[in-house]
């Protein structure tokens, strides 16, 4: 079967699984710890990064977008909208609420891997603006939801989560409309809303 090697609070990782859960396409999920650089993981994806598939034949594909597209070319479509149009909003959703969780995980690492007397405060408040900019652009004008999801919502969903996870009170104050999202998300996909980390 194919594997998916993840860690419980990535949300890229949460994104794929998520993902490949709506298509119906299974994965096995292997939890991988990438700060101990496994054997599985380097020999799967020289970067060390997750997640990453292993297909059946040993084959690895990694970074979460070309997972994605991978697993919606797998299903038929299953992922993305066919209409070109409707297609672009849901890859561009998917961009900015990964580009989200890349400033969300430079805050965290830039407290996680430097001591005290080292942290570049003006570098977080670098990246914390560029969260909050997201963020209120997405609750100035959340996506539509209803049962029929696609990628962008996927990512969103995981994107949220993992900033509640981080940033729990942080994010949160101002954006009701985001937090409702979030909520009917949950409340629409709790299949899904189950690999959200928490």
């Amino acid at each position: 079967m194919t594997k998916v090697l993840y860690s419980p609070a990535s949300p890229y990782s949460t994104k794929v699984r998520m993902a490949a859960l709506y298509a119906g396409v299974p994965v096995e999920s292997v939890l991988v710890d990438s700060n101990a650089e496994p054997a599985e993981l380097i020999n799967a994806n020289p970067l060390g990064k997750i997640p990453t598939l292993i297909l059946d034949d040993g084959k690895a594909i990694f970074d979460s977008r070309v997972i994605t597209q991978y697993l919606n070319r797998l299903s038929g479509n299953k992922i993305f909208p066919r209409n070109a149009e409707k297609r672009l909003e849901a890859e561009q959703l998917e961009s900015i609420a990964d580009g989200l969780c890349d400033v969300l995980l430079a805050h965290v690492y830039e407290r996680r891997f430097h001591p005290e007397e080292k942290i570049h405060q003006p570098w977080l408040d670098r990246q914390w603006g560029k969260a909050l900019r997201v963020l209120d652009q997405l609750n100035a004008a959340p996506p539509r939801l209803n049962k029929k999801i696609h990628g962008g919502h996927i990512a969103l969903a995981a994107a949220l989560a993992y900033a509640s996870l981080r940033f729990e009170g942080k994010w949160e104050k101002g954006r009701s409309k985001l937090k409702r999202w979030q909520k009917r998300f949950e409340e629409l996909h709790p299949e899904l809303a189950a690999l959200l980390p928490k």
